[in-house]
């Protein structure tokens, strides 16, 4: 099968890899219908040193289920799945809690033998704990809204679900991203009455206000800080930052209220951050982290079904299989906000 490789910063390859195939017998080959380019994908098409073996890339895709393993009750051939961008036995103490993100057997596509998602086909380990059956067929306009269900979706909702976003709340997220804006619509899903969005890309922010965002904010570091505090009168009690750069953590702790609430969903492209005494003395809660997609995806899949929610809409251009290395530059040079890909 093809299926997208990265061997180091810049070199992303459609090569050919062997098919997938059942290896145990919870297992499930599915047949990808669309995939997509991830924020985090671009950390290490920036940074990866080089490698003559590669990392089978992408997390994100949904497919038609083509083979399972003897102990898959759930799904049969032909069902049209989607998959949380972890995998996950759904059985262990953590994923009984709805931290599946945690799972004691779980793991990451992409690594220990298992397949990424921009691919022609991947081998999902624990098919019944970590697919999710999708009542449409593949042919189905909703695909993209439920692809983003994959990840940046459920990642959104997670940073308002752990910034405790309520009815009437005041809500700053920071960042124009796909995630950002997937936030823009978790915030406004829970009822926030204003929701300020950090971010300077017109196209993007301009999304975002479609999504629910009532003000917007272009200016960056200490000026961006004093212009949220004069929006706001002084600073929110609801923070979600989803960028992951240092910058980003400043901006977030810079309009914080004291009492108040720091929900992280970027990946810290960081190692330390201000957590001493002043932080202290602040009483701000630091929260979020990496989502339990698997957690989320019933819930939120009800309303992309109905149409009160639409994600897909992040998806601003789609590339074929072959040239999902333009879809990675396209990414890192801003030409596209996030790019799906159809084998």
């Amino acid at each position: 099968m093809r299926a997208a490789v990265m061997y180091g910063a810049g070199d992303v390859r459609v090569v050919e890899r062997p098919d997938p195939k059942i290896v145990n017998p919870s297992d499930a080959v599915v047949r990808v219908v669309a995939s997509c380019v991830c924020g985090s994908d671009l950390w290490p098409y920036r940074s990866m040193p080089a490698t003559d073996t590669g990392r089978p890339m992408g997390h994100e895709f949904l497919g038609v289920v083509e083979e399972t393993g003897a102990d898959v009750t759930g799904l049969t051939a032909g069902d049209l799945v989607v998959a949380p961008f972890t995998y996950s036995d759904d059985t262990c103490d953590y994923c009984v809690k709805g931290l599946q993100i945690s799972c004691r057997n779980g793991g990451r596509y992409g690594f220990d033998g298992v397949d990424g998602g921009q691919g022609e086909a991947v081998r999902v380990p624990y098919a019944d704990g970590t697919l999710v059956k999708l009542p449409v067929g593949a042919d189905s306009a909703l695909l993209p809204s439920l692809l983003a269900l994959s990840d940046v979706m459920t990642t959104g909702h997670h940073g308002a679900v752990t910034a405790g976003v309520a009815r009437g709340d005041t809500v700053l997220v920071v960042g124009d991203g796909a995630v950002g804006l997937c936030t823009v619509i978790a915030a406004e899903r829970l009822g926030a009455e204003r929701i300020v969005l950090a971010g300077r890309h017109e196209v993007r922010t301009g999304l975002g206000r479609e999504f629910g965002a009532t003000d917007v904010v272009a200016e960056r570091g200490e000026e961006g800080v004093a212009r949220i505090r004069e929006l706001t009168g002084g600073g929110v009690e609801k923070v979600i930052e989803a960028v992951g750069t240092r910058q980003a953590l400043d901006t977030a702790l810079g309009t914080v209220l004291d009492g108040g609430t720091v929900s992280r969903l970027g990946v810290p492209q960081y190692e330390q951050g201000p957590i001493g005494p002043a932080e202290f003395m602040r009483n701000i809660t630091l929260t979020g982290g990496a989502s339990p997609a698997r957690a989320y995806i019933p819930e939120l899949l009800a309303d992309v079904l109905d149409g009160t929610i639409t994600p897909g809409r992040v998806f601003d251009e789609t590339f074929a299989l072959d040239r999902t290395p333009d879809a990675y530059r396209a990414m890192a040079d801003r030409q596209v906000l996030k790019a799906l890909i159809r084998p």
